[in-house]
């Protein structure tokens, strides 16, 4: 018992720690070691259909970085190649790398802790984005009850649908579970073995689907803040945090600026939208309007779409979900942060304003500095998988923001792609997931403070 209780607080030590030095190494430690956990379990014998032997390394490891990234972009086929188990894996995998990289680290404390203390608050407040410590310990608690209810109202939506499409209730519950996980947490997932091609006309099993993947999308502080000034009614914008106001406005943009142009440049594409009837095209251009912030749904071949459509779809899955949401992505505020600066700088204004308020300038760096970190980590994976498999740049690029942005459309490369373009992909989503500020945070060295500081001199921009 002495000794139990001597290891327990050994690494409660250490968690402390770590936490302490660095809080974002820890972090990533963390989730890397979760996608080590599940790609363990993946190996297994009874995670396969097969049964008799277990999944090749990369195919196992692929999956589990894909699912905890909540990327959604697949070797094997989900429905077929996996077991019931196997597929009950990629379930809770999507479920808690849906909590985020810091979540994920403080419910670890409190697991080691029994308790969420200071080091641990200070984790979550930097993947919720709330500057209140002592509201963490419970709003932890309120991000789980919070996601765990918005994906049974889509299971709940979803499960009569499955009723009528003539599957047994079992099946049917399993089926709504599984996507309403999969679409709050933005991980495109199809446990279904058809797929959703089959149903690109169909209201009733689409909409659930594009409510959750934008709801879930818009972060956990956006979904909070409304939460929390639901009761004021009308004025209940005027309570809204920036954040929020810049969330939901760009993310409503992007959404109905994405849904025109895949409408307009796939409205008479014989291999996509050209043959089906308008109410079926108009649900198909919502449907890929939305599924970019960072959901691999697709209804249609992304294979067969026209070059200029994959271009459209290329920008918005680089800018992805909301900041500290199940998305990937640049996120949208950082867009929107950008494109203040610009008007600001256009206007000749001194400050970056919106809503009334005053944005610092160093968010600003902030926003530069994530845009140039995504960017490269494009670039340099790019640049990868075209030494590694002469496919064209189109289909590459598509491939590698798709996985940097953990969105999950697919081409359909991806399967085929040799073992080394695999892994290049596995660290794309890794890095796009757990954030190019954390990970460029958890390698370098505390910030440095400087006592002296050199004179000014403005350098000639553009």
């Amino acid at each position: 018992m002495a000794r139990g209780t001597g290891s327990v607080l050994g690494l409660r030590e250490i968690v402390d720690r770590a936490a302490r030095q660095s809080p974002a190494r820890l972090a990533v430690t963390v989730f890397l070691g979760v996608c080590a956990l599940f790609t363990v379990l993946l190996l297994m014998p009874w995670a396969t259909a097969a049964g008799k032997a277990g999944a090749p390394f990369v195919d196992a490891l692929f999956t589990a970085v894909s699912a905890v990234c909540v990327t959604g972009l697949t070797v094997v086929d989900t429905a077929t190649y996996w077991s019931v188990g196997g597929q009950v894996v990629i379930l809770v995998a999507i479920k808690v790398g849906g909590f985020g990289v810091m979540t994920l680290a403080s419910i670890l404390g409190l697991a080691v802790s029994r308790r969420i203390g200071l080091t641990q608050r200070m984790l979550t407040a930097s993947e919720t984005r709330t500057d209140r410590l002592g509201e963490v310990g419970s709003l932890v608690r309120v991000v789980i009850v919070t996601s765990t209810s918005l994906e049974a109202v889509v299971a709940l939506l979803l499960f009569p649908r499955f009723l009528t499409l003539h599957e047994s209730v079992g099946k049917a519950v399993w089926h709504a579970i599984f996507y309403g996980v999969s679409a709050f947490n933005n991980a495109g997932f199809v446990p279904t073995e058809e797929g959703l091609r089959p149903h690109v006309g169909d209201w009733w099993l689409g909409l659930p689907l594009i409510l959750g993947v934008f709801v879930g999308a818009l972060g956990f502080p956006v979904i909070l803040n409304i939460l929390s000034t639901r009761r004021r009614g009308r004025r209940a914008w005027v309570h809204w945090s920036l954040h929020t106001k810049l969330t939901l406005v760009t993310s409503a943009a992007l959404v109905a600026v994405g849904t025109l142009l895949v409408g307009a440049l796939e409205w008479h594409n014989p291999a996509t939208f050209g043959p089906l009837p308008a109410g079926s095209k108009v649900l198909a251009s919502l449907f890929a309007g939305v599924m970019p912030r960072s959901a691999g749904f697709s209804t249609v071949d992304v294979g067969s779409m026209n070059e200029p459509t994959l271009l459209v779809t290329d920008a918005l899955m680089f800018v992805g979900g909301g900041s500290a949401s199940t998305g990937g992505g640049i996120k949208v505020t950082t867009l929107a942060v950008m494109l203040l600066a610009i008007v600001a700088e256009a206007r000749g204004d001194k400050d970056i304003e919106a809503y009334g308020r005053r944005i610092p300038r160093d968010t600003l760096r902030v926003a530069i500095a994530v845009v140039f970190l995504g960017a490269t980590a494009v670039l340099a994976g790019s640049m990868a998988l075209l030494e590694l498999t002469g496919l064209s740049l189109d289909k590459v690029l598509f491939e590698v923001i798709s996985a940097f942005a953990t969105c999950g459309l697919s081409t359909g490369i991806t399967p085929h792609l040799p073992d080394a373009a695999k892994y290049v992909l596995c660290g794309l989503m890794f890095v796009g997931r757990t954030g190019s500020m954390t990970f460029a945070a958890a390698l370098a060295l505390r910030d440095r403070r400087r006592i002296i500081r050199f004179p000014e001199e403005r350098p000639i921009i553009g």
